[in-house]
């Protein structure tokens, strides 16, 4: 007796997608005399994570995060990293944790237990890096706050909008270097913004 015949299972290939993906194009574009005035870098891989103080537990949130990861909260409207890990302030109590990989805070959840809720947002929010001669302007033209140096610097951070869209920014470095954090559902929005707003410049994507 010869056996059933079988439908095959069809092939289901699921794998990660990169918050930029389909949307930013590696490469140079826009204005192509002399060199570019903004380099883009898509940050794809990052661990993010939120970190909301419970009710008077600020101290002890401060005290487990330096103890055991080495981590200094900023004060409001700060960013404090060593290289790419760091906290980024959010709000009055509430953190941004930035790490290298997504693995980077995964002991965090039970290190604060009872002292902070830890959130995941590694695939919630889409990163990029904003840097080169023209940076600071090419910002200037959608935030609403004084980027000169002497207002926002190195270390500086802020919540806030670009575009209509809420983004969550700081400065890496006096190059001036930015990173900015936005929802990832807003990644094809705010990129439209940024690339033509960087277009008189000449822009690279890296």
């Amino acid at each position: 007796m010869s056996e059933p015949a079988t439908t095959p299972t069809p092939a289901f290939l699921w794998r990660p997608r990169g918050a930029w993906e389909g949307i930013a194009k590696i490469g140079g574009h826009g204005a192509s005399a002399d060199a570019p005035g903004i380099r883009l870098t898509l940050r794809e891989g990052q661990g993010l994570a939120t970190i909301v103080a419970a009710d008077g537990r600020e101290a002890d949130l401060r005290a487990i995060l330096a103890e055991r990861f080495g981590l200094s909260v900023p004060e409001a409207g700060a960013a404090a990293f060593d290289g790419e890990r760091g906290l980024v302030w959010s709000a009055p109590g509430q953190w941004l944790a930035v790490s290298p990989t997504r693995q980077g805070f995964d002991a965090l959840p039970a290190a604060l237990q009872g002292v902070a809720a830890v959130t995941d947002q590694s695939d919630g929010r889409a990163l990029v890096r904003v840097s080169g001669p023209k940076a600071r302007t090419l910002l200037a033209k959608g935030v609403a706050i004084d980027l000169h140096p002497r207002a926002f610097g190195p270390g500086r951070a802020a919540v806030t909008s670009i575009a209509h869209i809420g983004v969550q920014f700081w400065q890496r470095d006096a190059g001036p270097t930015y990173d900015i954090a936005v929802a990832r559902s807003f990644a094809g929005s705010f990129w439209g913004w940024l690339e033509h707003a960087a277009a008189e410049f000449g822009y690279e994507v890296a």
